[in-house]
């Protein structure tokens, strides 16, 4: 059971494995992120990030969406955590599991405007969230569970 599926482009760290584990009552953990998988030095640095009594995945987004509609992850209260707001898009598009997304923190660059402290998007991201809604998806964001919730396309 997908519990909450998180964009941050930091991926696995201290507020995110101890604040939102606990907040959801997660026991596995999910990173869905191209280059983590395949980038060993980022990959080692997720893992000292794990919190213990988490089990934590390493996938390519394809191979998550993969396991996720195979049925394998339905046993664990699984927590989902991909880098960008593309990503939680073509993980919802593909799974219908994925029905909250949290937006915790995107990278800025020349082509982003600013939403909130931490969450910079582009045109193409605003289109996708609206996407979203009107699958009837929950989006939200917040940087600690504790953090009122914003909406996004407000």
């Amino acid at each position: 059971m997908i519990i909450l599926t998180r964009v941050d482009h930091r991926l696995l760290h201290g507020q995110v494995a101890f604040s939102w584990k606990q907040s959801l009552g997660a026991d596995s953990i999910l990173i869905a992120n191209d280059d983590a998988m395949n980038n060993e030095l980022r990959k080692t640095s997720i893992k000292l990030a794990k919190p213990q009594g988490v089990k934590l995945v390493i996938k390519s987004i394809d191979d998550a969406i993969d396991a996720i509609n195979s049925g394998v992850t339905d046993k664990y209260r699984l927590f989902v955590i991909v880098e960008t707001i593309a990503d939680a898009v073509k993980m919802a598009e593909a799974c219908d599991q994925i029905q909250h997304i949290n937006i915790g923190g995107t990278k800025p660059n020349d082509q982003t405007r600013s939403i909130s402290k931490t969450v910079y998007v582009t045109d193409d991201d605003i289109k996708n969230l609206k996407e979203l809604k009107k699958l009837g998806k929950e989006i939200e964001i917040r940087q600690v569970p504790s953090d009122k919730k914003i909406d996004p396309l407000k």
